[in-house]
């Protein structure tokens, strides 16, 4: 039976020297059967130059300017061949050399969604631990679309989604990850839990630099798909929660 293939999609703005390990991470795979896609929104910082150095082993790339985040990551997706679709952006790395083939191992022909965990990464990449250790948001054993109700519990660098279930990403909301994973799993016929670190995650996303907006934003995204009243009371509990976590981790590092 033929291998699965995995469309890895890369975004990129101005981050021409974070670029350069994302994509050797990905250059690094034992896996064959990788489509490789960058987007840039039109950097001017050499990232351009940086891309078209290594094109002939890109399937796709373009710079260009774009409306933002989640409609470059739109433009990779529909630019996607590959029979599960991968979103690692600049700064983020593949844990190991190993990753892909190590979490395809795990699927089935019935397998739409294929997650693990990441590792939080400082500037100079060292590992200061998973997310589930270091924030209070906590990798379940088994994910489904309820398993949001409290927030993002999977980032989206360590899922895999079947490319014909993954929709476009809801744009002008700083959390539109969250409403991409919940409007997955809610199609997927089978979830699996690899138990593998699948990403390096460079902490300090755009959600973190604009952390009231993206609250704001991530309220509108729950209350969609939980309703008023069981994401207000959501929202209480994601309040204690977050003060509990912060409680404990005093003397310790978080995120």
């Amino acid at each position: 039976m033929e291998k699965p293939s995995v469309s890895i999609v890369t975004v990129v703005f101005n981050a021409r020297d974070l670029l350069e390990g994302t994509m050797r991470s990905v250059f690094a795979q034992t896996y064959p059967n990788i489509e490789y896609i960058v987007i840039d929104g039109g950097s001017t910082d050499g990232t351009a130059e940086l891309i078209r150095t290594h094109s002939s082993r890109i399937a796709h790339w373009v710079s260009e300017p774009d409306r933002g985040l989640y409609d470059a990551m739109n433009k990779g997706l529909h630019k996607a061949t590959g029979d599960f679709v991968w979103f690692l952006n600049a700064g983020d790395e593949l844990f190991s050399s190993e990753t892909v083939e190590r979490v395809l191992a795990f699927g089935t022909p019935q397998t739409d969604i294929l997650y693990g965990e990441i590792m939080l990464v400082d500037g100079q990449r060292r590992h200061l631990g998973t997310r589930s250790e270091l924030t209070a948001q906590k990798l379940p054993s088994r994910l489904t679309w309820k398993s949001l109700r409290l927030g993002m519990v999977v980032c989206h660098q360590a899922i895999l989604v079947r490319r014909s279930i993954a929709p476009d990403f809801i744009e002008n909301n700083l959390t539109a990850d969250v409403d991409w994973v919940i409007c997955a799993l809610r199609q997927s016929r089978e979830t699996v839990h690899t138990h593998l670190i699948l990403a390096e995650y460079l902490q300090g996303g755009l959600s973190k630099k604009r952390h009231r907006r993206s609250l704001t934003d991530r309220y509108k995204v729950l209350r969609k798909h939980y309703g008023f009243l069981e994401n207000l009371f959501a929202h209480f509990l994601i309040l204690i929660r977050a003060v509990w976590h912060r409680l404990r981790r005093i003397g310790k590092p978080h995120y």
